[in-house]
């Protein structure tokens, strides 16, 4: 009798219960967790590798121009005035010059830092009058302001209208004068600075407008005088 219980009692203890194999779930195994630590540890470092690799080669593979000291708006860029370096791809913006021989002899459009990396809005041309415009049937062209004054308080990137004033024609000379209005909400793009060398002191401002706009801007300021007015 006693041999039985006993038998019975060992083989009970081989069945576990509920409660064991909870205890044996929660029980960490020591060994699995260091292993997969470790596992985890050598695909951070190799992902670490990765990336170190990947921005090595974004840092020595975008050429760019930058300025090589502050520049100011109408300045005519020299072989001095620029230099090329390279950048990560990341830090290069859309349409950033590339040619350094390119951009020599181009005018600055708007004031740019030294360091700054050149785009194609930073200097007159055809990208510019589009951007200003938002199309791409734009153009740039330059008027002479009959009142000199004007230009000091014009900025780039001012909207204006720009206006004709002369006579009214067909009538006596005793009318006033009238003003007609060219063309509204062109951009300006650049205040030339003066030159007292070139014997006329009337600024040039140059306009960003669309292409029939700017033609009858153009043809108007051979013969009348023109100014405009501040949005």
């Amino acid at each position: 009798m006693p041999r039985d219980v006993f038998r019975r009692r060992d083989t009970g203890s081989l069945a576990p219960t509920l409660s064991g194999r909870i205890g044996r779930f929660l029980r960490p195994d020591w060994a699995r967790a260091d292993t997969a630590r470790r596992v985890t540890a050598g695909l951070l470092a190799l992902l670490a590798l990765v990336m170190l690799i990947r921005d090595g080669r974004g840092e020595t593979g975008e050429p760019v121009v930058v300025a090589a000291r502050d520049l100011t708006p109408g300045h005519v860029l020299a072989a001095e005035d620029v230099r090329t370096v390279d950048r990560a791809r990341t830090e290069v913006p859309g349409a950033a010059v590339q040619d350094q021989e390119a951009a020599v002899g181009r005018t600055v459009s708007s004031p740019v830092r030294s360091g700054e990396i050149l785009t194609d809005v930073r200097l007159l041309g055809p990208r510019l009058a589009e951007a200003a415009v938002g199309s791409s049937d734009a153009r740039v062209v330059p008027v002479r302001l009959s009142d000199s004054g004007l230009a000091e308080l014009i900025r780039e990137g001012d909207r204006v209208d720009v206006l004709t004033v002369g006579r009214a024609r067909d009538v006596d000379a005793s009318q006033p004068t009238v003003a007609t209005v060219l063309a509204s909400g062109a951009t300006v793009v650049l205040v030339a600075s003066e030159h007292p060398s070139a014997g006329r002191r009337d600024p040039v401002v140059m306009l960003a407008l669309p292409a029939p706009a700017a033609s009858a801007v153009a043809a108007a300021s051979l013969t009348d005088a023109i100014t405009v007015t501040l949005h």
